[in-house]
């Protein structure tokens, strides 16, 4: 946070993280916390570890109640069930960095692309009204990667125009990510929107793939599920036992292949849940749950029909990681660190600091 005279309080309940920086974040349109929980970091994922970062998410909103208790039951308290179409920004408490995933069904291939012409279309807006009332100092928007393509790219530079001109000003570039590339067992890509206020200096890099020539595959990630038939390891039981449709073009209807990453696990209301590569049955919510690395305690309390629609449409904790460091290595080098003094942005004025204690105010980011 950039040096002011501002005096603030204690966050409530504050716990530090092991690091000599904290950069605060809220969380938009939060589902049941993938994005949050890679965000976060300090999470194991099919026995590799994810280091806990720098990031302390002060705020989480999202309308779905099912989703709310998800995210309270496996993240943390700090989630708030609001509609973001209508919500008072400037009842929320400022951070230095702004993330969520606007609803992607108005841009999915798999949906009606209603695009911008629909209700669920302009929840971006969600962010506009945040930038402008608290002004973050970045900006990360995921959706989906055909939001590019809808009415030949004009839609996303409408989003990206209306993002840009917001406040003091941003400057956004999209971020294309092959979830595979990162060691996400599974055919995923998507889109991370990411913004910078144009007060500081530099931009952040992608994150560099981890596993670009060796992609983990559907039986490298749960092929210890295989005589799993209860609830030894949570939400295994759960599966959808709907055959294959008679019609249709067969979405969610393939049989996924041994030693190839998986088909992308979609939010599916309709037990189009694709099938396992050898047993004769749809895969177990535990097994999209693995496939989209959310750890075995990650716990999903409702009916596999609610637990798929949530894990469909979360970002992969392991690929939300490797943004989350990507974007900590970009605040951390707007620190001048032989003499540990932020670096000042031009023409800023700050937002209150109400939600952050007295040594986090002069935290950079």
């Amino acid at each position: 946070m950039i040096e002011n005279n501002l005096q603030a309080s204690v966050v409530e309940n504050y716990q530090p993280p092991e690091t000599d920086r904290i950069f605060q974040a809220v969380s938009f349109f939060a589902g049941c916390g993938g994005l949050d929980l890679g965000f976060t970091g300090d999470f194991i994922s099919h026995g590799e570890t994810y280091q806990k970062t720098p990031f302390n998410i002060i705020r989480a909103y999202d309308n779905d109640k099912k989703c709310v208790e998800t995210y309270k039951l496996n993240v943390g308290d700090h989630i708030e069930q609001l509609d973001l179409a209508t919500g008072d920004v400037s009842l929320m408490p400022g951070a230095d960095i702004l993330i969520g995933g606007f609803p992607c069904q108005a841009f999915s291939s798999c949906g009606p692309q209603e695009g911008l012409n629909s209700e669920r279309g302009q929840l971006y807006r969600a962010f506009i009204r945040y930038m402008e009332e608290h002004r973050p100092k970045v900006v990360v928007a995921e959706n989906v990667p055909h939001l590019k393509y809808m009415q030949e790219g004009k839609v996303i530079e409408t989003i990206i125009n209306d993002l840009e001109v917001v406040g003091p000003g941003y400057s956004f570039k999209v971020w294309d990510l092959k979830a595979v590339d990162y060691g996400v067992p599974q055919n995923r890509k998507r889109l991370f929107l990411i913004g910078v206020r144009r007060d500081l200096p530099g931009f952040p890099e992608p994150p560099s793939a981890t596993h670009a020539d060796k992609y983990r595959s559907i039986d490298w990630a749960i092929e210890d599920l295989e005589d799993v038939i209860d609830e030894t390891v949570p939400n295994q039981s759960q599966y959808f036992r709907a055959k294959k449709a008679k019609k249709g073009n067969g979405q969610g209807d393939e049989v996924n292949v041994k030693g190839q990453p998986s088909y992308t696990i979609r939010a599916n209301a309709k037990s189009r849940v694709q099938f396992h590569y050898s047993l004769p049955r749809r895969l177990t919510v535990r097994e999209c749950a693995r496939l989209q690395t959310f750890p075995d305690e990650f716990k999903f309390p409702h009916s596999a029909t609610a637990n798929v629609w949530q894990i469909g449409n979360a970002v992969p904790p392991v690929l939300a990681h490797h943004v989350a460091m990507a974007i900590n290595d970009y605040c951390e080098s707007l620190v001048d660190y032989s003499t540990h003094r932020p670096l000042t942005p031009i023409n800023f004025n700050p937002p209150s600091t109400s939600f952050l204690s007295p040594s986090l105010t002069g935290t950079p980011c």
